[in-house]
C-alpha cells in the first residue's frame, strides 16, 4: 500500500475536470479528466479530492495500465484506502473508472497530459455533452 499526498493546497494548479449532470441514468462517460502526468499515484489524489460528494466515497478505480506508470494495488487517500486495478482489457485506453461501494461507477475519459489547452478544452466540452445524451 502506497501513502498518498493530500489533496492539493490552493497555491497548486487547478484540478482539471469536466463533469456531467448527474439526471440519474447511466451513461458511457461521466466526463472528462486531464491529468498533468501518467502517475497515477501523483494525479488520484487531487481527483479523488475534487470529485463531487454525490459521487460518494471511491473505493476502487480501475484504469488501462498500458497508458500509466506502474502502480501498487492500493493507495491511502484521505484517510481511505481506495484500490487500484490495472488491466488493459477491463478499460479502454483513455478512460478511468471510479467504483463507490454500493454507489455504481463512473467512468471518465481520460485526456493525454501532453494535449494542448485548445484540444484539451474542446475534448473535455465534447465529453460533458456526449454523456448528458448518453
Amino acid at each position: 500500500m502506497s501513502l498518498a499526498p493530500h489533496p492539493p493546497l490552493p497555491s497548486e494548479p487547478a484540478l482539471r475536470l469536466s463533469l456531467a449532470p448527474h439526471r440519474g441514468a447511466a451513461r458511457a462517460i461521466d466526463g472528462a479528466w486531464w491529468p498533468r502526468s501518467y502517475d497515477l499515484l501523483t494525479e488520484l489524489p487531487a481527483l479523488l479530492g475534487g470529485l463531487p460528494r454525490a459521487w460518494s466515497h471511491i473505493t476502487s478505480v480501475v484504469y488501462n495500465d498500458a497508458l500509466w506508470s506502474p502502480t501498487p494495488g492500493r493507495m491511502f487517500v484521505a484517510g481511505q484506502v481506495v484500490r487500484l486495478r490495472g488491466s488493459s482489457a477491463a478499460t479502454a485506453l483513455y478512460t478511468v473508472v471510479l467504483v463507490a461501494s454500493g454507489h455504481g461507477r463512473r467512468d471518465l475519459l481520460v485526456v493525454p497530459p501532453d494535449t494542448t489547452s485548445e484540444a484539451a478544452a474542446s475534448i473535455m466540452a465534447r465529453a460533458a455533452v456526449s454523456a448528458r445524451r448518453a
